[in-house]
């Protein structure tokens, strides 16, 4: 790893969904907004929103998405990493099931038929952030 280069870690409970030793750039979205960061930031730990996170390695001009569900990140001595209850690259997401699970939390918020609006609700964000890192669209 180079002086240019960062350490990213992507964890869950089920254990590591991504891993690479080479980022020139991450890109998140806090919960105080986007955050952008390189080798040699400063230490940070930030808790994260419902959103994608973006892995540039430039020198392999490669982009990696990987949709997280919250959770936190950690930054330190060149080494990103990123805990959250699920995460999923954008390659390995079933777009068709992710529309399924919109689908289905949109006609729980729309008919009030469930006790528990703030989980249907981030159930729909969950599945439009699914959707969104593979499609690009909500």
């Amino acid at each position: 790893m180079s002086e240019h280069t960062l350490h990213v870690k992507v964890v869950t409970p089920n254990g590591v969904v991504f891993e690479h030793e080479t980022a020139s750039l991450v890109v998140l979205d806090t919960t105080n907004g986007e955050e952008g960061i390189m080798a040699q930031h400063a230490p940070i730990i930030s808790a994260l929103q419902i959103s994608e996170l973006k892995v540039i390695d430039e020198a392999a001009d490669s982009e990696e998405i990987i949709a997280i569900s919250g959770g936190f990140g950690e930054f330190s001595n060149n080494q990103l990493t990123i805990v959250s209850d699920s995460a999923e690259r954008a390659k390995d997401i079933d777009v068709e099931r992710a529309k399924r699970a919109k689908e289905r939390a949109e006609k729980h918020i729309a008919a009030s038929e469930t006790d528990d609006i703030v989980r249907a609700q981030t159930a729909l964000l969950r599945a439009a952030n699914r959707i969104h890192a593979v499609t690009g669209n909500k």
